[in-house]
């Protein structure tokens, strides 16, 4: 499936920042490209995920809900949440970011 194919029910923020995570009982790190309340964007080394995986994640410190690989494209993937990340939780990881960019 291709990632701009998938229908969202919230906005973008775009991040690109390094999270940690868990798949296959493992940790991993990836780029986090794009976040929203239902899920977000990922960037692995190719091969790194597989569609219908389980994956968790942290994202500065906050865990993000659990979420499910719902396609992968070369060395993307796209992860929906089974909950959803408060909005409030968004804005304070985008003021973060730009804080630390600043």
């Amino acid at each position: 499936m291709n990632g701009a194919e998938v229908i969202r029910d919230s906005d973008r923020r775009n991040l690109g920042i390094l999270v940690e995570g868990r798949m296959r009982s493992r940790s991993v790190c990836f780029d986090l490209i794009d976040v929203s309340q239902g899920g977000c964007k990922i960037r692995g080394k190719l091969g790194f995920a597989t569609e219908g995986e389980t994956i968790s994640l942290k994202i500065n410190g906050v865990r993000a809900p659990l979420g499910k690989i719902v396609w992968v494209e070369d060395n993307f993937a796209g992860v929906a949440f089974e909950g959803r990340m408060h909005e409030a939780v968004l804005d304070h990881l985008q003021k973060e970011l730009l804080a630390r960019n600043s």
